[in-house]
């Protein structure tokens, strides 16, 4: 068997690579990765910015490398095959196919409408709405794990439902990006979850249980801020009531809680996130039928006649993060070639520098890092990907635990992708309200540079991620086996 793998392997040239040598050095290894950040923030400017674009840009930067390599250009080929064959990108990327699947299969059983149900028909107005759709939100972007997929559909629905009870409409829409902070930060299907925990080599349901005290300190001071200045709306907009929305809503969907549940309880009892979010999907599916919530072709059904000839709930689950899991291969690719050109060992070592021997520095180090990248990528997955690298190379150099390390990377990570004004979910969300209009033409429209300041829950996050850094707070080292300990083992 040895003997005919090493015939494969000489027949296709796939002989993995040391080590790659650049025009410029380590800057010149650095050009990929470079070129896709300048291209992620010019067309995030120009609102130009999605995720196909996205994968446009990370091909160019990685044929500019090309370019910039003075090894063999064959061997800059391997090089870049071997960084897309890393187990990082093909874990997340499977992972997020399986959880795709899950939120949509549970968007097909109601579980928002049955959510908007809850909050409306209990009789809220003003800034108390605006405080429990964020809770709402938050509830249930950690069910599905997608804080995009929170935002259109809270702004499809809650936003006009807010709007017509007197919520402030500035302080809504923020409170439905800060709820899908929540979930983006904290559900264990997310993808910024899931990428944290396998780019530091970490479990989801222990990742999950470490960070919970920092999204929960985050969400207490948001849901009370929300709450006093939320309201403050015309609760009378053009005569129009939360009628007009609650009547196409109904509870029959709050159902789909318990495959949500299922999934919470097989995640975090250690189960493997494939396992948890399969028996969420072959749990939800009956119920959606046996119910009356849809039907077996709602969730997969061929067509002949369509493009796709495969429809349904379950493909539409996969093909939602089909664009984003060949970036993500890219980017870690991009992220190898510069391991190979020697660009992490020179940041890293600049790094170490200054930070010498504090742990603290090493960790506002992280946190910059990811704050940079995060502040440049609008999509923040691809941002966390990019980071990732820094971050586990600088946390094992210093011994910090790699749950802490994944805490760092993706509570910043999973903020400042809800707050900035060109970030994707912000337009996103923006580009959903304008839709809405087409509907209810009394419902105003939030510019993205309006809403920015207060989305509490990624500033709040943010701000506590720094302390953190500084205090010590949560601070965990790794000792040999992986476990936790509180102070730092001797050399």
């Amino acid at each position: 068997m040895a003997e005919q793998e090493e015939k494969l392997e000489r027949a296709v040239g796939a002989k993995s690579i040391e080590n790659l040598d650049f025009r410029l050095g380590a800057f010149g290894a650095a050009v990929p990765l470079l070129f896709f950040v300048v291209w992620a923030i010019t067309t995030s400017v120009l609102q130009l910015s999605s995720e196909i674009g996205l994968v446009l840009g990370a091909l160019i930067g990685l044929t500019l490398g090309m370019m910039f390599c003075k090894s063999r250009w064959a061997d800059y080929a391997q090089g870049l095959f071997d960084g897309l064959a890393q187990p990082i990108g093909v874990i997340a990327m499977v992972a997020w196919f399986y959880a795709g699947m899950f939120a949509q299969v549970l968007q097909v059983g109601g579980l928002v409408e049955g959510l908007v149900w809850t909050g409306i028909a209990t009789g809220v107005t003003g800034g108390l709405f605006t405080a429990v759709t964020f809770l709402l939100a938050a509830v249930f972007s950690t069910a599905v794990g997608t804080g995009y997929g929170t935002t259109v559909a809270f702004c499809t629905l809650m936003f006009p439902a807010g709007v017509a009870t007197g919520a402030d409409p500035v302080l809504l829409f923020a409170a439905i990006l800060a709820g899908a902070v929540f979930g983006d930060n904290l559900a264990p299907v997310s993808d910024t979850t899931i990428v944290s925990a396998t780019t530091q080599n970490a479990d989801v349901p222990g990742v999950v249980r470490s960070r919970f005290k920092y999204a929960v300190a985050a969400a207490i001071p948001s849901a009370v801020l929300f709450a006093v200045f939320g309201g403050g709306g015309d609760s009378a907009v053009s005569g129009v009531s939360a009628a007009n929305v609650v009547e196409d809503v109904s509870p029959g969907g709050l159902i789909m809680l318990l495959p949500f549940l299922l999934v919470l309880i097989l995640a975090l009892s250690g189960q493997h996130l494939i396992t948890s979010l399969t028996w969420g999907i072959v749990s939800a599916i009956p119920l959606i039928v046996i119910s009356g919530l849809g039907s077996l072709s709602d969730i997969i059904r061929f067509n002949p006649e369509a493009d796709a000839v495969v429809e349904g709930a379950l493909i539409d689950g996969v093909t939602g993060y089909l664009n984003m899991a060949i970036l993500i291969l890219l980017i870690v690719a991009a992220a190898y070639l510069m391991r190979l050109g020697g660009t992490m060992q020179a940041i890293t070592n600049g790094l170490v520098r200054w930070i010498k021997n504090s742990v603290r520095r090493a960790e506002l180090s992280m946190w910059g890092i990811v704050a940079l990248l995060n502040s440049s990528i609008t999509i923040n997955t691809a941002a966390e990907i990019a980071a990732a690298p820094f971050v586990r190379d600088i946390g094992e150099k210093y011994g910090i635990h790699r749950y802490r390390r994944a805490n760092l990377l993706d509570a910043v990570t999973s903020a400042l992708g809800y707050i900035f004004p060109w970030g994707a979910p912000v337009l996103l969300g923006w580009s959903t309200i304008q839709t809405m209009q087409e509907q209810y033409n009394w419902l105003p429209v939030v510019e993205p540079t309006a809403v920015f300041p207060f989305v509490f829950q990624g500033w709040f996050l943010v701000l506590i991620m720094l302390l953190a850094a500084i205090t010590g707070w949560g601070r965990r080292y790794e000792g040999k086996n992986g476990e936790e300990l509180r102070e730092r083992p001797s050399e």
